[in-house]
């Protein structure tokens, strides 16, 4: 009995037969990424059923040397839940870990488990009268645990940040099968380093997240949303310092649709009507969340439109009357992927630049992909407010977009990439690094932070277990300095 075969084999002791997978039928779903980009082979999907039998799996793979790729509800789109194509690695599931522990009120937190659906934490705050305020398109499927292993981002960051700053506590199981519980809830501990912070973003490469507790918020009294057309990117800019001067921190959403974006949804989803007569260049999605009152946040609205509007910032708005005209009005920034993957293949770049500089960013990058490669169609859209972008390439119009990526894709990516640089930004917003863009991270980030991110997964994950060849490469290629 090989190794691996034993392996499986007192896994399936440890969990019971039916939560070892071996046949391809079964374990198909796992090996491949939502993309389809990546597809890898593993000995056994595992699905254990509670954190004591992840750390005894964890125990399992180190005795007999085998790595585990962790997998939440496999919505990622850098690959960083597919295995390789050696078969040597399995997949752990977290999909069983889906209890949600309780809710504390008074603390505002809830603690749940790493395979919660995040759209059931949205509806279990919801029923406490609270607000959990991480949105993003794949709520109905993504898992809590793959949230926090991503550090995701959506349409709340500019509001309520970012994943990592919805948690307050986690339990983990490290390389070596011990549990950490840091599950503590608390909003001030200053007794050494921030291990959450540590695990939180790290793609399952120091650990296995099994648990959390995250922050709630009061629920919002109303939402006011609204559309506006602008001239520029710049424009946009202007108008979000004008809108935060005016809501502060009743502005919780600020999305940024080129008109190709708009266009691409028309032609694709005509029944999604885009509700002003004439184009612009950008247009801005805002929402606003108040604790007072609707009739409170519209007479907000109506004073930041005035005075953009006199300012010649925006050039036109409208402002949804009921629920399900601001359910539409979102579907057009929730459709844009949608009616890419319609019109065909394309290069996706998520990226973050400081929120000052989009405007030339989007300015600049546009002129030198269009100079390399005439025609490309840019897809810009994304979070304004918090500086992500998400900036995609469409192949020219009647161009086979399979022979524009394979002639392309590298060319592209590098020049896109080389811009963010230049601009002090990150090639990964809110997807993560996962196999897709680990070693060109490596490549942009600076000798001293390669050598201090390979150092802590050589401390924490000496034998390279966990989820290896993600994040970080032992092996990374030069890096470049700052404005190289």
């Amino acid at each position: 009995m090989t190794a691996t075969q034993a392996f499986v084999s007192a896994c399936a002791e440890l969990l019971g037969t039916s939560h070892v997978l071996t046949e391809t039928h079964d374990t198909e779903p796992f090996l491949v990424d939502w993309r389809k980009r990546y597809r890898g082979n593993a000995c056994a999907v595992l699905l254990p059923g509670n954190t004591e039998q992840v750390a005894g799996v964890v125990r399992l793979a180190r005795e007999y040397r085998i790595a585990i790729v962790p997998q939440g509800g496999n919505t990622g789109l850098a690959g960083g839940a597919t295995p390789d194509n050696t078969g040597a690695q399995a997949v752990l599931s977290l999909k069983r870990l889906n209890r949600v522990r309780g809710i504390d009120p008074h603390n505002n937190t809830i603690t749940v488990e790493a395979g919660v659906v995040l759209a059931e934490i949205q509806a279990r705050a919801q029923a406490a009268q609270r607000l959990f305020p991480l949105s993003l398109a794949a709520e109905g499927s993504c898992t809590i645990g793959g949230n926090l292993a991503t550090n995701a981002g959506g349409t709340g960051v500019l509001r309520y940040g970012n994943t990592r700053e919805l948690c307050l506590g986690l339990e983990v199981v490290t390389p070596q099968g011990e549990i950490w519980d840091g599950l503590r809830g608390l909003r001030k501990d200053n007794t050494g380093y921030d291990l959450r912070d540590l695990y939180i973003g790290a793609e399952g490469t120091l650990g296995i997240i099994t648990a959390a507790v995250m922050k709630l918020h009061p629920a919002p009294v109303a939402k006011v949303t609204a559309l506006a057309g602008l001239a520029s990117a710049q424009a946009a800019l202007d108008f979000l310092s004008l809108a935060q001067h005016h809501a502060g921190a009743l502005l919780t959403g600020f999305e940024l649709m080129s008109d190709f974006c708009m266009r691409l949804v028309g032609r694709h989803f005509p029944q999604l009507r885009y509700p002003f007569e004439a184009t612009h260049a950008q247009t801005v999605l805002l929402e606003f969340s108040d604790s007072e009152s609707e009739a409170h946040a519209r007479a907000l609205f109506e004073r930041l439109m005035e005075e953009a509007l006199e300012q010649g910032i925006v050039e036109d708005a409208v402002v949804a009357e009921n629920l399900a005209q601001s359910q539409a009005f979102w579907s057009l920034r929730e459709h844009i992927p949608l009616a890419q993957a319609e019109e065909g293949l394309n290069i996706k770049h998520d990226i973050a630049v400081p929120i000052s500089g989009i405007g030339r960013f989007i300015e600049e990058t546009d002129a030198i992909i269009a100079k390399a490669v005439p025609g490309a169609r840019m897809v810009t859209f994304g979070h304004l407010g918090d500086g992500n972008l998400h900036y995609n390439v469409q192949a020219p119009e009647g161009v086979d977009e399979k022979a524009f990526l394979a002639e392309c894709e590298t060319q592209i990516n590098a020049l896109v990439y080389d811009q963010v640089h230049a601009h002090r930004g990150s090639i990964s917003a809110e997807h993560g690094l996962g196999q897709l863009k680990a070693e060109e991270a490596m490549h942009y980030k600076s000798p001293v932070e390669v050598r201090l991110m390979q150092a802590v997964k050589a401390a924490l994950d000496p034998d390279n277990l966990m989820n290896p060849g993600k994040v970080v490469h032992s092996g990374a290629a030069p890096a470049k300095e700052n404005g190289a």
